[in-house]
């Protein structure tokens, strides 16, 4: 048993959106298929991957020196202890030879993709849901196939006003979503504060709001949106400054006694812990959104969870970003809070295999071997031609 390519394409998810940073005009991810001599239904095993958006395709690193770094290894050495499957925690080891800790960057977004790609194969091989095999490997052994989703959009759009605005949130809810998050940081506190007055003319219960910031504000700046938003009672306030500012989040919890979350753009289980240890965030209330696809993978997502629970915090209270079928196999998997959902935007890379419909907020995972990608017939197009070639 062994790998025997692995191939890397770039896709462009570009649009004219723009949040409180940055602006979507160039994005691109990359897709990933990691071909095994495993046969099953008369064809080889092939796992895939792909890295979430608002981090750009990291093709280069991959064939620079990942993929060679797990080519060139002793087949045996990427084993279980049987010898019947591939070892991910092993692959994770060999990708990372030769590299020095700190300072992440965008390898840890490299490594995360293949590490994806890795455990969609591991899974089939089995024969079962990720969310089953991550169950009885890393859970308590029961799977919780309904999942928690919100709805991620609210974006700034060239043209579109309040009336669009609450069009869009409309739609959520007509799909079946109960929570739904709007970007702030990019128009002024008061043009801010009137787009969240459009959008809960919709949702009616504040509660059912979150705001993201993008990691935009300076302290003065995120205590005064702080200040300002203490009149609701929302969801969520998320990530106000630059997410390596643990200063600032921890000074905010004096101003903001609501739930808020952070996590996204943390990139590895140091820096997560180190939002732990300095960033005041509360176990009570607030989130946590670290995102597999984006920081290492699920190897260190494992780490990440065991020093969460080590500093008293539940798996309930992370809730990933990305929007990807990868995190939603973790929360089932792993007793998460939710995942992120993205409706209508970075297709076909983002929402849930054909049928699964959202009901109150939730969604049933199907039993699809894997991650389920194949249940998804747009994106499964784009990855058969991959690993087609």
């Amino acid at each position: 048993m062994k790998i025997v390519e692995i191939r890397e394409q770039t896709f462009p998810i570009a649009s004219s959106i723009r949040n409180a940073y940055i602006d979507f005009s160039k994005m691109t991810l990359s897709l990933v298929a990691v071909i095994t001599d495993v046969i099953r239904d008369g064809a080889p095993v092939v796992g895939y991957g792909f890295n979430s958006n608002g981090r750009y395709g990291q093709g280069t690193l991959m064939r620079e020196r990942f993929i060679p770094r797990l080519l060139q290894a002793d087949p045996a050495s990427l084993l279980d202890d049987e010898g019947t499957n591939l070892d991910p925690h092993r692959i994770w080891d060999a990708m990372f030879v030769n590299e020095k800790p700190g300072g992440h960057g965008e390898r840890s977004v490299a490594i995360g993709t293949i590490d994806m790609a890795v455990w969609d194969a591991v899974a089939k091989i089995e024969g079962r849901p990720l969310y089953e095999l991550l169950a009885r490997r890393h859970g308590n052994g029961r799977a919780e196939r309904r999942v928690f989703v919100y709805a991620a959009g609210g974006y700034y759009h060239p043209g579109h006003g309040h009336d669009r605005l609450r069009d869009e949130m409309r739609s959520y809810l007509d799909r079946g979503y109960t929570v739904v998050k709007m970007k702030i940081g990019g128009a002024s506190l008061d043009e801010d504060l009137r787009r969240i007055d459009a959008v809960l003319d919709v949702l009616g219960d504040s509660s059912r709001l979150c705001v993201d910031a993008n990691g935009r504000f300076d302290l003065d700046t995120a205590v005064a949106y702080a200040k300002a938003l203490s009149r609701y009672r929302l969801f969520w306030y998320e990530e106000p400054g630059d997410p390596l500012d643990y200063e600032l989040q921890s000074v905010l919890r004096g101003y903001y006694a609501h739930p808020m979350a952070t996590g996204e753009n943390l990139f590895s289980m140091p820096d997560a812990r180190n939002l732990i240890r300095y960033g005041g965030m509360r176990a009570d209330r607030d989130w946590l959104q670290f995102d597999c696809a984006l920081s290492y993978g699920l190897v260190e997502y494992l780490r990440t969870l065991d020093m969460l629970r080590e500093h008293g915090w539940s798996p309930r209270r992370c809730i990933p970003h990305g929007g990807h079928q990868m995190s939603l196999n973790i929360a089932a998997g792993l007793g998460l809070g939710g995942n992120e959902s993205y409706p209508d935007l970075f297709q076909p890379f983002g929402g849930f295999p054909d049928g699964v419909r959202v009901q109150d907020g939730h969604v049933m995972m199907p039993e699809l071997p894997g991650i389920g990608f194949e249940g998804k017939s747009d994106l499964y197009r784009l990855m058969r031609e991959l690993s087609l070639g």
